[in-house]
């Protein structure tokens, strides 16, 4: 194969890869959750990174709960629905994620510096062996 058919088969690939990250994006806008309270006195919903997009009670059993446990059980609720979404994120992720790198800390924040830029420079293999042999 010569520089050429190999700059465009990178340049192909190149093109895959954005693709695919347009429909990753796609999913990850789409990403929703809901959890409900054990005794059915709330319901949360949170959209993509926990965002909350719906409460609702689906019976009048939180008539009965105290502000402060009425709180605690939504603030419960909502900690579940999150966890729930950030796990769906982290499956969409993973698979466009480099090796080594954790999607679950990735979309928790929890990924250190080294996720982000390693000491050493990620590098398509192909590209290395262009650079190190340069052009046929």
């Amino acid at each position: 194969m010569n520089y050429s058919e190999r700059i465009e088969g990178l340049f192909q690939e190149y093109e895959r890869q954005r693709n695919s990250l347009a429909e990753m994006q796609a999913r990850m806008s789409a990403l929703s959750a809901t959890a409900t309270s054990p005794r059915r006195e709330v319901s949360v919903t949170v959209g993509q990174n926990g965002v909350l997009t719906d409460i609702q009670f689906p019976s009048g059993a939180h008539k009965r709960l105290t502000t402060a446990d009425l709180t605690r059980l939504i603030l419960e609720t909502y900690a579940d629905a999150k966890e729930q979404v950030m796990n769906q994120a982290a499956e969409v992720l993973a698979p466009v994620l480099p090796d080594g790198l954790d999607a679950h800390k990735l979309v928790r924040g929890q990924a250190g510096a080294d996720a982000f830029l390693p000491k050493e420079p990620r590098m398509v293999t192909s590209v290395r062996e262009l650079l190190t042999r340069g052009p046929e």
